[in-house]
């Protein structure tokens, strides 16, 4: 595995249950086609599972 991900916002939060939008502001998402790059661990991974037909991860 790699040891960073790049993870981007690719669809919107509005219309998305509470607990998913939470998880993408903590993943550091702001705006569409945002990109971060976040540590590759279990608990970051864990988000992206959650969040995954919002974001597009590259590792």
């Amino acid at each position: 595995m790699a040891d960073k991900l790049r993870i981007t916002l690719k669809k919107s939060t509005i219309g998305c249950i509470p607990k998913h939008k939470k998880i993408v502001e903590s993943l550091g998402l702001k705006k569409l086609n945002h990109t971060v790059e976040q540590p590759d661990n279990a608990a970051i991974r864990g988000m992206i599972k959650q969040v995954e037909y919002l974001v597009k991860v590259e590792e």
